[in-house]
């Protein structure tokens, strides 16, 4: 089977390697669909963080069940799913109250890799999402919205579900990447009247408006801050999403907040934030690793499945397989605010 390799830093390669089997009673072989990059993926793309060099890649996609262990039975073979990158077991404590991202027995995968043509999906009984129906039922634009599902609509709903956001709230998205604005949706979702999305690009700022932005903040720094103080009476926002990862972020998060508000977080922290700003204003601060699979069957396929959002759009730049290298390309340039990777035909 055919996979993409990470070679080195900004050299990503596709190559034959053996296809996955089952090895425990609770694992599927997906046949993957397709696949996309994640902004989280340039971390050791750029080289910030460091991957071994010919591993397997790639924690998003959907595909078609092949396979299944002696013990699943929520899925069988020919099955459409969603493939999410959170492997919940659905047992443990972490699980059972709806936190699957930090599920107690999570494993990370990656063999096989899900930007490769087939996947070994680890407890595959709980965590799979079925999708009703085949591919071939669905249009181009609906098959983008289930892969969304995966991991970053999930995850921009999780900042939202994090920061504890409610009908009539003032909403602040810190981030105008694929997850900052799918978290626009997710506070649109969750009842926010008003959504100010801070996006320094306007392709991002345009797509955030038709996600359900109000307004847009293109500032940066300490005139960020003023422009949403003045927007907000100089109250601040009643929930904030940070979207971004950085110690920056998550301090203006703090900045831009009312007393008494909670910044749901999902940008993996390069360092916790060093001031007192949250501890003055009583400010609380969650979040992690998106419940992706708790999202999608209680809220969000069902959502996507009637029409209700559409995040599929995120994807602006499609590539095959053996275009894994400029797929990446797009993604490390800002060129496409998330490149989706078509791995087979339905």
């Amino acid at each position: 089977m055919k996979a993409a390799i990470f070679v080195e830093p900004g050299k990503m390669a596709v190559k034959e390697i053996d296809k996955p089997k089952i090895e425990k009673s609770t694992d599927a072989v997906i046949r993957i669909l397709r696949a996309c990059v994640c902004g989280s993926d340039l971390w050791w793309f750029r080289g910030i963080s460091k991957r071994e060099a010919g591993s397997t890649v790639g924690h998003e996609a959907i595909g078609i069940v092949e396979e299944i262990g002696d013990d699943v039975t929520a899925v069988h073979p020919g099955d459409f799913v969603i493939a999410p990158f959170t492997h919940g077991c659905g047992k443990c404590a972490a699980c059972r109250a709806g936190f699957d991202g930090s599920c107690e027995e999570r494993i990370e995968n990656t063999n096989g890799g899900y930007q490769g043509e087939y996947l070994r999906f680890e407890h595959a009984n709980w965590a799979l999402v079925k999708i009703p129906g085949k591919p071939e039922d669905y249009t181009d634009a609906q098959l983008n919205n289930f892969l969304t599902l995966a991991d970053v609509m999930a995850t921009g709903y999780h900042a939202a579900a994090s920061a504890e956001v409610k009908q009539g709230d003032t909403t602040v998205v810190i981030g105008d990447g694929a997850v900052g604005l799918c978290g626009v949706i997710g506070a649109r979702l969750r009842g926010a009247s008003r959504i100010i999305l801070m996006s320094h690009h306007e392709d991002r700022a345009k797509l955030g408006r038709e996600f359900g932005a109000t307004d847009i903040v293109s500032e940066r720094g300490e005139d960020a801050v003023k422009k949403v103080m003045e927007l907000t009476n100089g109250n601040g926002a009643d929930s904030v999403l940070e979207c971004v990862g950085a110690t920056s972020a998550i301090e203006q998060a703090g900045q831009v907040a009312r007393a008494g508000a909670v910044v749901g977080r999902v940008g993996v922290p390069q360092t916790e934030p060093s001031s007192n700003t949250l501890f003055w204003k009583n400010i609380g601060l969650r979040g992690g690793i998106a419940s992706v699979t708790t999202y999608d069957k209680d809220i969000l396929l069902d959502a996507v499945l009637k029409g209700e959002i559409n995040p599929g759009k995120v994807f602006t730049k499609r590539f095959d397989l053996d275009h894994i290298q400029e797929a990446y390309e797009a993604m490390d340039k800002r060129e496409a605010i998330k490149s989706l990777i078509i791995v087979a035909d339905k």
